[in-house]
């Protein structure tokens, strides 16, 4: 998996790392079992400090996309806690939606556009 990291985002470094993780998830790039990088490889490897990639790595564990093992490292492992998951877009979606609506971004124009983002994650699982 190719991570890219834009030093001159506002995003911060550990939010893009996490965003990269789950969108290799969802695209199917990733998959359930797979082991990722130590946080010392990916730290190398994406030329961050290691104290940003255990960030990331440790909200992940929170979040329920991996589980962090003494012996394998982080393993992609989802926690399919759907509920808590619903709540939780809900609550981001509230906000999001908010500022569409600030901008005059109709209904048509968000469901447009979730229905081109899951036809690009279901385009990914199946290559």
């Amino acid at each position: 998996m190719l991570i890219e990291i834009d030093f001159n985002s506002d995003e911060a470094l550990y939010v893009q790392l996490q965003n990269q993780i789950i969108m290799g998830i969802a695209m199917d790039i990733i998959r359930e079992g797979d082991a990722l990088p130590s946080v010392r490889q990916m730290a190398d490897t994406v030329g961050i400090n290691m104290h940003t990639v255990n960030k990331a790595y440790t909200i992940l564990k929170q979040e329920g996309f991996i589980q962090l093992d003494r012996r394998k490292g982080a393993v992609i492992a989802i926690d399919v806690d759907k509920a808590r998951a619903l709540l939780e877009m809900k609550e981001q979606l509230r906000i999001l939606l908010a500022k569409g609506s600030c901008k005059d971004i109709s209904r048509e124009e968000v469901h447009a556009l979730v229905d081109e983002i899951f036809d690009e994650y279901r385009k990914g699982k199946t290559q």
